[in-house]
């Protein structure tokens, strides 16, 4: 009897496809259509690569997230391309957790050693789990075992183990769209060209471990699908990564785990970053294309809050051009915000008398930047839209703060709605990871004496009395002159300025305001290339 090979190979994909789609718990679903989950409904909004548009965000446990990325792969130095996506997810586990109250569990796997360096330098939450691919050979490999069990990969006769596309039908294609079958050519052992290695014989100096199949070492794919398998099982909330992740890797993730665990809808919402941009160039930031800036040069020039401000200063998921224009325009957002809340700490204290507050009308302008900054951050984590709405809040504030002098009096004290103000402003900007009570700036100033604070406040207070005495002016009832200053005093006024200059270089900035004084940390920056950067200090209010 003849046998129609052919005819039996696409019967058995035929039946393996039925088996995949009804054997498991969530075998419901089938072909690319991803359904909304069941659960936990945050009330927040994210943009699931999935489907390519904002989706409702729905956990399978009302108040935890399931969240694992994609580590870098980094062979030497970590640079801001790394840092850019590690930087712009963790502010949105951040939102979650500190601004809608979901604890996220967070698993990551690395395959190399310099990460450390991205999690201390730009001050990045650690994973609740941190893998790495060395320690999970043995579960890599029986992970793949079960997908050869389950008729969804083949072994070739070198060795090879490759997953069969053909096998799942018209899954494939989730985020490339539809993807046409490529039969296997030339010298190829593929029975696809689509079909990936999930297993690969090891080259000559190569690393290798035993397997069923000879000594190899996994493919790209398999590592991750594994690690969150191991963790998460058939069930994941949130997968994460830069946008260039999601074709072949995110794809082939997908396939590769749904067949694994039989079900059709293994990670509900993916979530990818754009790519950080040198400044007129249209490649991504690369150790490969020579275009990058490794952490540890950047952090000789900018701070990690800088770093961290010029992130939430665009959408997650937006390319960003990195240039030293746009790393001051977050060093300026930060200024504006430290200085806001500096002028305000000595508003409350007394020590900046001003005209009458319209207390009420900030009352009701800060219940509006509260009810602004949730629903950005529930549109798809609009960071930038929360800043904006928080820089709003701050000029509202500035224009209230109008400073008289002494002998005139100020209006009637408001301290309460300032310290609504700036207590809510440090608690948003903690909630991003931003402090900005303790800044690293104002540490390397102050050194390891804690004292030098209260230091500066005395010498503050002393140069203010000094002050207060020498702008006295000097009456004469007998006369028609307008009062002057006493010209004896003159030298005092002077000695005043000349100390407030000459603090400047120490990076203690003091501010005359009529006849009282502020004083603030400043630290001159150092431009990539060693020069002074005089476009503007970073500021530290005291």
């Amino acid at each position: 009897m003849r046998t129609n090979t052919g005819l039996l190979s696409k019967l058995k994909r035929s039946v393996n496809v039925i088996k995949f789609r009804w054997n498991g718990s969530c075998s419901s679903v089938s072909g690319k259509k991803w359904i909304t989950p069941s659960g936990f409904d945050t009330g927040l909004k994210a943009f699931n690569s999935l489907t390519k548009k904002k989706e409702p965000l729905v956990l399978a446990r009302e108040g935890v997230a399931t969240w694992y990325s994609c580590g870098p792969t980094v062979y030497d130095h970590a640079h801001l391309g790394h840092a850019c996506s590690y930087v712009r997810f963790d502010i949105l586990q951040r939102i979650l957790s500190r601004m809608f109250g979901i604890t996220v569990i967070h698993a990551m796997v690395i395959t190399d050693i310099d990460d450390k360096i991205i999690n201390r330098g730009l001050e990045v939450i650690p994973p609740a789990v941190y893998l790495r691919v060395t320690e999970n050979v043995p579960q890599i490999i029986a992970f793949i075992q079960k997908i050869i069990d389950n008729g969804c990969a083949y072994v070739t006769n070198d060795g090879d183990v490759y997953f069969d596309i053909q096998s799942i039908g018209d899954r494939y294609g989730k985020f490339l769209g539809a993807v046409e079958p490529q039969e296997g050519a030339g010298n190829t052992n593929k029975k696809d060209l689509r079909d990936f290695a999930l297993w690969k014989p090891s080259k000559p100096q190569e690393p290798y471990w035993e397997s069923p199949w000879g000594r190899g070492r996994p493919g790209w794919h398999i590592e991750c699908s594994t690690v969150a398998s191991s963790v998460f099982g058939s069930q994941l909330d949130i997968h994460s990564g830069g946008i260039d992740l999601a074709f072949p890797h995110h794809e082939n993730e997908v396939a590769q785990s749904e067949a694994y665990h039989q079900c059709g809808q293994w990670g509900n919402y993916f979530l990818h970053s754009g790519h950080l941009h040198l400044k007129g160039s249209a490649e991504k930031m690369s150790k490969s294309l020579k275009n990058y800036i490794t952490i540890k040069d950047f952090l000789q020039s900018y701070s990690a809050n800088e770093f961290r401000m010029f992130c939430l200063l665009t959408k997650y998921r937006s390319a960003i051009d990195y240039s030293s224009g746009s790393m001051q325009e977050a060093r300026c957002s930060l200024g504006t915000l430290r200085t806001f809340c500096h002028e305000a700490q000595a508003y409350m204290k007394g020590q900046l008398p001003c005209s009458a507050v319209q207390e009420a009308f900030l009352w009701e302008r800060l219940a509006e930047t509260k009810a602004s900054v949730r629903a950005a951050l529930a549109d798809d984590f609009d960071t930038y839209g929360a800043i904006d709405a928080i820089m709003n809040l701050v000029y509202h504030g500035n224009c209230q703060l109008h400073p008289v002098s002494k002998a005139g009096g100020g209006g009637a004290q408001s301290p309460a709605v300032f310290g609504a103000i700036t207590s809510y402003i440090r608690e948003v900007l903690d909630a991003f990871g931003i402090d900005l009570l303790h800044s690293k700036e104002a540490d390397d100033v102050m050194g390891s004496s804690g004292n030098l604070e209260a230091i500066v406040e005395q010498l503050t207070h002393f140069r203010s009395e000094v002050r207060e005495f020498a702008l006295a002016q000097k009456t004469n009832p007998k006369t028609s002159k307008k009062p002057g200053l006493y010209p004896e005093r003159i030298p005092l006024l002077k000695a005043c300025d000349d100390l407030r200059k000459d603090l400047v270089p120490l990076g203690i900035q003091i501010k005359d305001r009529e006849a009282t004084s502020t004083w603030e940390i400043t630290k001159r920056k150092q431009s990539p290339g060693g020069e002074s950067d005089k476009g503007g200090d970073e500021e530290t209010s005291r």
